[in-house]
């Protein structure tokens, strides 16, 4: 009767508490902490990904939350609205110094050694502005991420306004 009394116990507790938030993530044998730090942009590889300083280090970054069309990736064909979504990237970022925002339920890195983070200008969120502008589709990977929510509404917006890869008049709208 304790072993039906501990499981019918085991089963409420879940249903009552079905999801404790993850603070902590560990990856290659590291926590990763949410953490901000700054860094200087050396080049856009595409709308999504960038190559900066970080730490007089090169480091490629994945921008969390987005994905853009994409134009580098020698398995496919350059995506429509690809190169726009590259170019303004590079206006908005070559050379900047911008501070990164990593995200603990999204690990420290992806499965192409690129760190996953959010980038900031001048507490300008550059990934949420890509998606608000149509430049980029909002983007979940595996788990919901910080700034989700506002991402995904930054895309509806987009759409209803027809902006950028919504925009009735571009080659690209479906």
């Amino acid at each position: 009767i304790i072993k039906f009394v501990l499981l019918i116990l085991g089963t409420l507790l879940i249903y009552i508490f079905p999801a404790i938030p993850i603070q902590n993530t560990i990856q290659d044998e590291k926590v990763v902490v949410n953490s901000q730090e700054t860094a200087k942009v050396l080049r856009v590889i595409d709308g999504d990904t960038i190559e900066v300083n970080l730490n007089n280090k090169k480091e490629t970054i994945r921008l969390i939350g987005i994905d853009a069309p994409e134009t580098v990736d020698p398995r496919k064909t350059i995506e429509c609205f690809g190169k726009e979504a590259s170019r303004k990237a590079s206006v908005l970022l070559d050379g900047k110094e911008i501070t990164l925002e990593s995200d603990p339920t999204q690990g420290e890195k992806d499965k192409y050694g690129r760190l996953l983070r959010y980038v900031f200008v001048n507490n300008f969120n550059f990934n949420e502005y890509m998606v608000s502008q149509g430049f980029a589709h909002e983007y979940t990977y595996n788990f919901p991420y910080k700034h989700q929510g506002e991402f995904r509404n930054a895309e509806k917006d987009a759409r209803e306004n027809q902006k950028g890869l919504w925009d009735k008049n571009n080659r690209c709208y479906n």
